[in-house]
């Protein structure tokens, strides 16, 4: 993983799709309204990551267990910082209601003491409110729990604790100001026939069409079907596909690369491509095949949270980056989109974005060499 880190860093109908909508990002206040992303001029967008961050409750870092994730709290506190977008996952009840929750299960603790795993979609809203924090603070809901990549069960705390919403609940609580970039979540590895899937989005749509007024928004999925689905059933709201771009394989081949991605894009009218951070630094010639395309392009993942990381996508000709520390990022972004900065890297941003465009290995002057030096052990350290 060190050696591939320091090697990413070399390069700076139902069957016939509607017209494609135009790719605006926020409101005027915070990005051109009207402009596409493929504009290379544009800034960089920054999106809070599950509002203001993914709660990784096995981290060292307290920031990472700052704010209950995917919470009006959440999302509010992302709010305050010069952030395009919140992204949110939204499932779908069992009764029909689009609720926000990342994790296919939710762990409880039963009354007798023992932890229980549910299928988000297998429940009711009445049964999804009864976990964890209730906004009648007369009432206890019950205690809940989160399994850590490592197979440990450990206690859902946070510094600021917030209840659970439902989709309309963050369309009337949410400032306006900011858009929402909506993830609908399926389980990755079930099979879905196309009318649940439907029947599913349906519901999205009917709260987003009731609720979104003027707010912006980018739907996003990572599974294929939904990603098709979305962009035939609607005409307003850009449709991106989620991939991980080979760093994890599935079974459905359309997840396991950025060309697979592409050519789903192609094919469905989508309007971009959300991908793992490390799969663009890994493939970074996938960037000019990417925007050949016409699609935007936005990443995720860990390393979206190293300022030098961040900077060095900008560089390359990447729209957006979904992001965990909401506050450092926005900090380092006004820093090195100022004019003063454009004017100081004006040459090291020509140079990459030339490179990138004849998808080749740069030789590297004194300055661009003293950046990637600095970047480095910052990837590396974050890839262990």
């Amino acid at each position: 993983m060190a050696l591939k880190a320091v090697h990413v860093s070399d390069v700076p109908s139902l069957d016939q799709p509607p017209e494609a909508p135009v790719v605006a990002l926020s409101t005027s206040s915070r990005l051109c309204k009207g402009e596409g992303w493929e504009n290379k001029a544009e800034r960089l967008v920054v999106i809070g990551h599950r509002g203001k961050g993914m709660n990784a409750l096995a981290s060292p870092d307290p920031r990472l267990r700052e704010v209950k994730e995917n919470s009006l709290r959440s999302f509010n506190e992302a709010a305050r910082f010069p952030i395009d977008f919140v992204e949110f996952d939204v499932q779908v009840t069992k009764d029909g209601c689009p609720i926000i929750f990342h994790d296919d299960l939710i762990l409880a603790e039963e009354e007798d003491g023992k932890i229980s795993e549910k299928l988000v979609t297998d429940l009711s809203l009445e049964e999804f409110r009864s976990y964890g924090p209730q906004r009648d603070r007369t009432k206890a809901g019950k205690p809940l729990f989160r399994k850590a990549k490592d197979g440990r069960i450990l206690n859902w705390a946070v510094n600021a604790d917030d209840s659970f919403c439902t989709l309309q609940e963050a369309f009337q609580g949410v400032d306006p100001c900011v858009g929402f970039n909506i993830e609908l979540k399926f389980v990755d590895d079930v099979v879905y026939e196309d009318e649940e899937l439907t029947r599913s989005l349906r519901a999205t749509l009917r709260v987003v069409y009731e609720f979104a007024n003027e707010r912006p928004i980018i739907f996003s999925s990572f599974q294929p079907d939904a990603a098709r689905l979305i962009r035939k059933l609607q005409n307003d709201h850009p449709v991106f596909f989620l991939t991980n771009g080979g760093t994890q394989i599935y079974g459905d081949v359309r997840r396991n690369s950025l060309d697979e991605g592409i050519k789903l894009c192609l094919a469905n009218g989508l309007q971009g491509i959300v991908s793992e951070v490390k799969a663009i630094f890994g493939n970074p010639t996938a960037i000019a095949r990417i925007k050949e395309s016409k699609f935007a392009l936005l990443t995720y993942g860990q390393l979206n949270n190293v300022p030098e990381a961040v900077y060095m996508q900008h560089l390359m000709g990447v729209n957006g980056v979904i992001v965990d520390l909401v506050q450092e990022i926005t900090e380092a972004v006004s820093e090195f989109i100022s004019p003063d900065a454009e004017g100081d890297n004006k040459a090291l941003c020509d140079a990459v974005e030339a490179k990138v465009k004849e998808a080749s290995r740069p030789k590297f002057s004194q300055h661009e060499l003293s950046f990637l030096l600095r970047l480095i052990p910052q990837l590396v350290q974050q890839q262990q």
